[in-house]
């Protein structure tokens, strides 16, 4: 199909249409809730935290796309390719179904159900509610997301604007009346004393950086639709387009925090930031505004659904050829619908260690694709870096399962090394281990390479 597409130079239209769809596929369900919820739980000491969480939710997000077009990918599968093909495959399956229909897509439609129509309904016929919600959501995506070449239009051309109209309007009323001064609200005790660190971590929740990964093939896909078909170009194109959509997803999150600390003037700490926007906008609008926030929130989490199917179905067939594009989105719908009846609760409590495992994997394979041109994507280096990582890694996941295994005895002597490790009481403990994973692994390269130089042989490098 990409063989019958026109070469053709973009226009500014273009760019912002695709900004559109990229900015759309990014911000979804997490990405409304968890820095409103951020700007709660920090209060008065918002901005150091908002200077964390825009560190793992814009700046990582974006370094994941530029990974992609520094490496000239078409998926997160050749992100992973230098550590093997099995590595590669099985990195790529992991990241899909956590931010496919384990945890992240399915959240989509359980926010959506949540914040936006659970109001409506009495706390009897919440599941069966739920149930017919999710199965009409998913179908959905699956209308929308099953061709291909229309995604583009159909997310960036119409989803997106409608959601940021509506977006704008909720900003427009909150910020002309605050709720309070932000800066005299209070903080939650992890807050005042560590207000970036926790702020950083939070940024994990939206998945952003794993989901640039996965994206990138339905990002390229869509470039290449556009009549960007050269990998030079496309990356360009792709690059340009992405920080575009990442600076203005940073402005809304600032935003977004700043609510929800100035939400404190009227409201107690909710239990999650779902809850909060259900209060805000009910205190600003009443009826009115619980239907606009409906819409708001149901547009915003289908189009990130769309990118999430879209995504999956298209890099397990390219990979696992035996089923079709539409096949793979199917399953991935099903499962999706499945995973979404289990509850919001339950589906953060049990994606946070995965998360915590794949971040610093993610983090560290997005880093090494960026710098990959100066040791030529050799594979020592990307070993010892994840050899590195994996370790502690494997320590955060353990210790944030919830307590039936946290607490467990494996759960506590897991702990007891974990805390041996440097920046463990801030959640940092991989950084310290991947530095010096990479200073090996560098090391090896230039051993290699002087190999080379004396004797002619090849280094060991993946191309």
């Amino acid at each position: 199909m990409l063989n019958r597409v026109q070469k053709r130079n973009l226009t500014k239209r273009d760019y912002v249409t695709l900004s559109s769809m990229i900015f759309a596929l990014f911000f979804g369900a997490g990405n409304l809730i968890f820095p409103l919820h951020l700007g709660q739980l920090a209060g008065g000491h918002w901005g150091i935290a908002a200077a964390g969480f825009l560190i793992t939710a814009v700046l990582l997000p974006l370094l994941s796309v530029l990974a992609v077009c520094v490496t000239k990918s078409k998926g997160v599968y050749d992100i992973g390719k230098p550590l093997g093909a099995t590595f590669a495959v099985v990195f790529m399956v992991l990241i899909h179904f956590t931010i496919g229909p384990f945890f992240g897509t399915p959240r989509t439609a359980t926010v959506s159900f949540t914040v936006g129509l659970a109001p409506f309904f009495p706390a009897k016929y919440q599941s069966l509610a739920l149930l017919l919600f999710s199965a009409a959501f998913f179908g959905l995506a699956y209308y929308l997301s099953v061709e291909q070449s229309k995604i583009m239009a159909r997310v960036g051309k119409l989803l997106n604007p409608l959601f940021l109209l509506l977006l704008v309007a909720i900003f427009a009323v909150a910020f002309s009346s605050p709720l309070a001064h932000a800066g005299s609200t209070s903080a939650t005790a992890a807050y005042q004393t560590a207000g970036f660190t926790n702020g950083f971590l939070q940024g994990y929740n939206t998945m952003d950086a794993l989901a640039g990964l996965a994206l990138g093939v339905t990002i390229v896909t869509a470039v290449n639709f556009m009549g960007q078909t050269d990998p030079n170009k496309a990356a360009w194109v792709t690059a340009r387009a992405g920080f575009f959509s990442m600076a203005f997803e940073g402005l809304i999150y600032v935003l977004l925090i700043l609510l929800g600390a100035q939400s404190l003037g009227q409201f107690k700490l909710s239990d999650n930031g779902g809850v909060a926007f259900d209060q805000i906008v009910n205190h600003y609008m009443g009826n009115v505004g619980q239907a606009i926030l409906a819409v708001l929130i149901i547009t915003t989490c289908l189009t990130t659904a769309i990118g999430l199917v879209a995504a999956f179905a298209q890099d397990f067939h390219k990979h696992f050829g035996f089923l079709s594009y539409k096949a793979w989105l199917r399953i991935t719908c099903l499962a999706s619908f499945l995973t979404a009846n289990v509850g919001l609760n339950q589906i953060i409590a049990w994606s946070t260690p995965v998360l915590m495992f794949l971040y610093p994997l993610a983090m560290a394979l997005i880093f090494l694709s960026i710098l990959s041109p100066l040791f030529h994507k050799s594979s020592v280096v990307y070993v010892w870096v994840v050899v590195f990582t994996v370790v502690p890694a494997v320590f955060d996941m353990v210790a944030a399962f919830p307590a039936v295994v946290s607490q467990s005895t494996f759960g506590q002597a897991m702990a007891h090394v974990q805390s041996c490790l440097p920046l463990a009481s801030s959640g940092m403990d991989w950084l310290v281990p991947a530095l010096v994973g990479a200073v090996f692994g560098t090391a090896h390269y230039l051993l290699l390479q002087r190999a080379k130089t004396s004797t002619g042989m090849e280094v060991p490098m993946k191309r």
